[in-house]
């Protein structure tokens, strides 16, 4: 009897531990059971990559980066999602068929207008038309830095402290010599989605290619009055953040705490956005 009461309680242990590690793996979509899928498509027909809830150090440390990204200060952000990559021509055309809004300036340009470029020439207010169209938003400065910053802490670009061109390897879209049309980086004006190696939470080109809309306003002394938890930004200000750097700027801008701004009806051929969503 001993024996078989031995036999059984390591029976028990064995299929508790099998019940145990079921119950954590992910099901289709990589969705842990009881938890938000890792991933998610979306009536534009773009993936979203969720960004767990945590605290991170946003901005710059003391004597570094610029005065407009200190202080450094903790901030708490909820769970979200954010698209895997900057919205291409295909998905604006689809939001362009089924709305009728304008085209943008360089639609038909060939130097961006393949459809797995990020679109560009989008103002403020043409971005906001997208997200309310497919369903989403854009991301806050705080979740933009967050997402970009790919779980890393404390470090100087999205792949840590090396330069974008460390070891002759290009790691972004951006313009070395500050000349237009520099193409030592492997592209000349935007890059097609996906061309550079994504971030530590699988986000494509967050440094580099154009710069992205965020939905804050922009305040150059936010960060001293900064909430701690889910910031928005100011609530009054003449223009609105952008955050990543463009093909058309130098390594500085790559930086995850650089940061931009520019008029809500700007229509630059270096801008363009990427998509958030709340978690159901």
């Amino acid at each position: 009897m001993r024996a078989i009461g031995v036999r059984g309680l390591c029976l028990m242990l064995v299929v508790s531990m099998f019940m145990a590690g079921c119950a954590r793996r992910p099901a289709a979509g990589g969705k842990v059971a009881g938890g938000p899928a890792a991933t998610i498509k979306t009536k534009d027909g773009a993936e979203m990559v969720l960004i767990p809830a945590g605290e991170f150090l946003m901005g710059s440390a003391d004597r570094q980066g610029h005065n407009d990204e200190r202080p450094q200060h903790k901030v708490y952000i909820s769970a979200f999602y954010i698209d895997k990559y900057e919205v291409t021509n295909a998905l604006y055309k689809r939001f362009l068929n089924e709305t009728g809004n304008p085209q943008p300036p360089f639609w038909n340009d060939p130097k961006y207008n393949a459809p797995d470029q990020p679109v560009t020439g989008v103002t403020f207010y043409d971005a906001q038309a997208y997200v309310r169209w497919a369903g989403k938003r854009l991301p806050s400065e705080a979740e933009w830095e967050k997402a970009a910053r790919g779980g890393l802490t404390g470090k100087r670009y999205a792949w840590g402290n090396e330069t974008p061109d460390a070891g002759g390897t290009y790691r972004a879209n951006y313009d070395p010599g500050a000349r237009a049309g520099s193409d030592v980086d492997g592209y000349a004006y935007p890059a097609p989605v996906g061309s550079y190696p994504p971030n530590g939470y699988g986000l494509f080109e967050m440094p580099g290619n154009v710069w992205e809309w965020c939905g804050d306003r922009y305040g150059h002394d936010y960060y001293g009055v900064s909430g701690e938890s889910d910031p928005r930004g100011p609530e009054a200000g003449a223009t609105h953040v952008l955050r990543g750097g463009s093909w058309f700027g130098g390594a500085d801008y790559l930086r995850v705490s650089a940061r931009y701004h520019l008029s809500a009806t700007t229509s630059y051929d270096n801008v363009g956005f990427r998509c958030a969503q709340d978690v159901p």
